[in-house]
Formats: C-alpha cells, sequence, structure tokens
C-alpha cells in the first residue's frame, strides 16, 4: 500500500506522455506588448522513505521511521523585461518558509553599459553549488550531507553579478534577519567560475567563500543567547527530522568562514559533479576553532540520449526529446566528517544510486537507493533507504 501513490500518479500521467509536446506549452506567464513578462511558478513533490537495517553497534543507534508526505508545497510570482529587471517572490506553503524575494536590475538598462546585475532582497548565499541548484531541478533527491551542513542559507543581502560565455563572478553582502526572523548577522560572500570548455562538452570549475558574523539574539522572554554556529545534515532522507551526525551548539562564535570547490563535465549523456566543502567557526573565550568538512562526486548517464543543460553557472533539468520521456541512471559517493576540536560531531558517508523519469518538463518521477554508513563516539550504524518521488513542476 505503500507505494501505491507512486503507481496512481504514474498511471494517472501515462496517457501525457503521447502528446508530451502539447502538454508542455502551459499558460502560467503572460508576456505583454512591451515584452513585460507576468507569470507563476510551483514545485510541488509528494516523498516516500523507507528504511532497513539501522542497526547499531556499541550503543544504540537512532531509529529511523517509515514515511510518505508532501517534500515540497512551493508556489511563486515573478514580474521580469528582457535586459531590464526581473523580480519574483516565492514560499513553501509546506514549512512556512520563504523563497528567493529578490529583485535583480541590469546594469545596461541603468547605466547604458553593461556591467553586471545588481540584485536586492532574499535569496541564496554562494557557497555551495548543489545546494544553489534549484529544488526542482536536483538530480538525486536530496542534496549531499556536505551541502546539508555547510550551505548557510537564505539571507537578506544586495550582490553584484558578472556573467559571461566563458566566466562568472559575483561578490554579495547579506545583513540582518533572515524573513523568518531568525540568523541575525552578516555575511560577506563571493563566487567566480571558468567555463574553459563549452558547446558539445562543457567543464565548469569554481570557487567560492563567506565570511559570517553571527549576532546574539534576545527571544521574547528577555533571554539573551550568544552568537553560535551548529552543522549538522539528515541521512539524506527529507521526511525525517533526524540528524545522525551533529556538531551540537557551538557557543562563543565569533564568525563562521565557509569555502568551497565545484566542478561540472558534461558531454552528451554523461556528466560528472563534485564539490569540496569547508566550513570553520572562529571561536572566542579559549575555546578551540571548529572545523566540518566533505564532500561528493556524482555520476550521471542519461540513456535516452539527452544532454543536461547548463547555463548561468549551474545546470537545470533534463528536456526530453522523446514523446515517452527522458530517462537517467546517477551515482554519487560523499562523505561528512564533524569529529574535530575535541567535539565527537560524527562522520557520515552515502553511497547513492538514482533513477530520474522526466516524463515532459513539468513532471518528474524519482527513485533512490541509499546506503549510509555512520559513526558517532562509540556507536556505528548501516542504514539502507529507499525513497520515491513523484514532482510537478512549472
Amino acid at each position: 500500500m505503500k507505494y501505491a501513490f507512486l503507481a496512481v500518479a504514474i498511471g494517472g500521467l501515462l496517457p501525457c506522455a503521447a502528446s508530451a509536446a502539447d502538454f508542455d506549452r502551459w499558460p502560467t506567464h503572460h508576456t505583454f506588448a512591451d515584452g513585460t513578462d507576468l507569470g507563476v511558478t510551483g514545485n510541488f513533490a509528494y516523498d516516500l522513505n523507507d528504511f532497513s537495517g539501522d542497526r547499531g553497534y556499541g550503543t544504540a543507534s537512532t531509529t529511523l521511521h517509515d514515511d510518505d508526505a508532501m517534500r515540497r508545497r512551493e508556489f511563486g510570482v515573478f514580474l521580469r523585461k528582457k535586459d531590464v529587471y526581473d523580480f519574483n517572490a516565492g514560499m513553501d506553503f509546506l514549512t512556512d518558509t520563504w523563497l528567493d524575494v529578490a529583485l535583480r536590475v541590469e546594469t545596461k538598462a541603468l547605466f547604458g553599459t553593461d556591467v553586471g546585475r545588481i540584485r536586492l532582497g532574499y535569496f541564496k548565499t554562494p557557497v555551495g553549488f548543489e545546494a544553489n541548484t534549484s529544488s526542482r531541478a536536483t538530480s538525486l533527491m536530496e542534496n549531499a550531507s556536505a551541502s546539508q551542513a555547510i550551505f548557510e542559507g537564505r539571507r537578506t543581502g544586495v550582490e553584484w553579478s558578472l556573467a559571461r560565455q566563458d566566466y562568472g563572478v559575483s561578490a554579495a553582502y547579506f545583513f540582518g534577519h533572515d524573513l523568518q526572523g531568525d540568523n541575525p548577522g552578516t555575511t560577506a560572500a563571493g563566487r567566480a567560475y571558468w567555463v574553459p570548455v563549452r558547446g558539445d562538452r562543457t567543464l565548469h570549475l569554481g570557487v567560492s567563500a563567506s565570511v559570517e558574523n553571527p549576532h546574539g539574539s534576545t527571544d521574547g522572554r528577555g533571554v539573551y543567547s550568544g552568537p553560535s554556529a551548529r552543522f549538522r545534515a539528515r541521512p539524506e532522507a527529507g521526511l525525517t527530522d533526524v540528524r545522525l551526525v551533529d556538531s551540537g551548539k557551538l557557543g562563543a562564535t565569533d564568525r563562521i568562514v565557509r569555502s568551497g570547490l565545484e566542478g561540472l563535465w558534461i558531454s552528451g549523456p554523461w556528466s560528472l559533479q563534485g564539490e569540496y566543502l569547508r566550513g570553520t567557526a572562529q571561536r572566542e573565550d579559549g575555546l578551540r576553532d571548529y572545523t566540518a568538512q566533505g564532500g561528493y562526486l556524482t555520476g550521471s548517464w542519461v540513456l535516452t540520449g539527452e544532454s543536461r543543460p547548463y547555463s548561468g553557472g549551474n545546470v537545470g533539468n533534463i528536456k526530453p526529446a522523446h514523446a515517452y520521456g527522458a530517462v537517467e541512471l546517477l551515482a554519487r559517493y560523499d562523505d561528512l566528517d564533524l569529529n574535530d576540536a575535541g567535539i565527537p560531531g560524527g562522520r557520515q558517508r552515502d553511497l547513492t544510486f538514482g533513477a530520474n523519469w522526466y516524463l515532459t518538463s513539468h513532471f518528474k518521477f524519482q527513485a533512490n537507493y541509499v546506503h549510509v554508513l555512520d559513526e558517532r563516539r562509540d556507536a556505528y550504524s548501516a542504514t539502507d533507504e529507499v525513497e520515491l518521488r513523484a514532482q510537478l513542476q512549472f
């Protein structure tokens, strides 16, 4: 019964495959005579997580519970005019959290000369290639554990960016709380990437870094909490709040320095993507600095011959070239180490195999098998996960 939702979803959408081209033309936006484009976006995903194994050696490991539920319920609006500006605002109504809410303006429209774009609002911080990929375009169902633990998230700020055919650079400054009223502080960040090979083959190489100065906060009872940091990750399952590895709250944190190295290679239906991420909490009061680090390597093969699209320094969903859709096979290995400075945060290593069926540009089905190995203090566990997703996006 727990797999019934996927069977029903596939059965209901199979007739659409015969007319995929027509089905892709959805009236989700309207273009006015002056070129202004007004529209809506959405991303709705229903997941199933099934766990087995979960056997602990030493002390008992945390129990993971099977579940099936909505994973995302995202909806947004946009207003844009080519070569002038674009504005977008979105929210995940499942978690009541804001997504990007930002205005971006072309400097050519402002000054008559193209010296990049200026963005103001609430958007993702730049350290993390996988984490900055749109949630609708994830090749595997969940981000690697290193991406989860070290990515800072969205913040309110201003950014300058310049994108050219062979390279791109950006610099940003974030200030104040996020739109949920959490994470007070400031962050200075930047990213640069180089694309030495383009065309039938693509090679992308990038580097990013940020310095966050977290601030303390006072709650409604007048209780003050000093600045802190925390690094943790789920076992690559989105329907559980359990973290098998966790640094815990790192008090007296003066600043958090993050950095990342990223690479992507695409050759027709083949692709290879990897990252190394590092985050260091620099602490006061005689406490040792703490460093979290990790990375991943993902390989992909599109059986039906399509290629993963690349533009603007990131990747998107595969667009099917056949009436029956596109099929992709993937494998990823990732490693996250949270043991440092005498803090037994744990180490997690994951091996993931995935299969995606892009039925049309708006429907995607995903299946993942994840083998999780984690160790923390004297406890070791090995967990197997089967995950399924039915996704609608526009």
